[in-house]
């Protein structure tokens, strides 16, 4: 089945199409900067233009960054706090005139790791994390996600961890990549407190420069890179649309086998 993955981010709105049995994107990616105001409206018309470029006419996975709940969003750290309330799958479906389903961001890069990525084959408790302009978060036990996680808000140093220790953060404080590698370190030790993971995915657009800083981190968790890179937000956001495929297949033995290696 194809459907049309739309990432909603606080500087870009970014979609495809996407074959949601092996995470393909079936079309150009396309990308358009988020409005400056980030209000609603706004958003909404540029999600618009960015899957009428594509010609689509069809169903619509769509990550947003917050809590969704049923379409509407209940919580809004890095747009615009308009958002809270705001009922943004059925704006989308009265727009388009097409299916949509709306799911947390991280929940989709997660979903799409877990499904196809650096998260196949591993059992017991996952912990995704998304690091870019905050820290999302992506939780599953079993396979199964835990939705609206929402973990880069916990307390650390007196304020919310994603100021702290977020890509942004980094950028922000003119950090070193060992500097931010230690602030980094104080996060995870406390998701393993937490969680007790068994593994550990680093995501977002941080992870492509994994080398800089994944070899100074030290934890007791195995810690590895997303594999899905800048797909993983648009091919799990269509896969977030499909239930059934959103739950991982049995992976063959081998997998497990390699896995259960490290």
């Amino acid at each position: 089945m194809n459907v049309f993955g739309l990432d909603i981010g606080g500087s870009g709105i970014k979609g495809a199409p996407v074959n949601t049995k092996t995470g393909k994107l079936t079309g150009g990616r396309i990308r358009v900067p988020t409005p400056r105001a980030g209000r609603p409206d706004d958003v909404v018309a540029t999600a618009v233009k960015v899957i009428s470029r594509a010609k689509w006419d069809g169903p619509v996975g769509v990550g947003f960054p917050g809590v969704v709940k049923e379409g509407v969003i209940h919580t809004a750290a890095n747009v615009d706090k308009s958002f809270i309330g705001f009922d943004l799958g059925e704006r989308l479906r009265q727009e388009l005139g097409s299916p949509v389903q709306i799911v947390n961001d991280a929940d989709a890069a997660g979903l799409a790791e877990i499904r196809w990525g650096a998260g196949v084959g591993v059992e017991g408790v996952v912990l995704m994390l998304t690091l870019g302009t905050g820290i999302g978060t992506a939780l599953f036990i079993g396979g199964k996600l835990v939705p609206n996680t929402e973990l880069g808000h916990i307390e650390l140093h007196g304020g919310d961890a994603e100021a702290y220790a977020s890509d942004r953060a980094r950028k922000v404080a003119n950090l070193s990549w060992n500097d931010w590698s230690a602030r980094l370190v104080e996060y995870l030790r406390k998701m393993e407190d937490l969680l007790w993971p068994d593994l550990i995915i680093i995501g977002g657009g941080v992870s492509k420069r994994s080398e800089k800083f994944l070899p100074q981190i030290k934890t007791r968790t195995e810690i590895v890179p997303a594999e899905m890179l800048n797909a993983a937000g648009i091919a799990g956001a269509a896969l977030a649309y499909v239930p059934e495929a959103s739950v991982p297949p049995e992976p063959p033995a081998a997998t497990l086998h390699q896995r259960s290696q490290k």
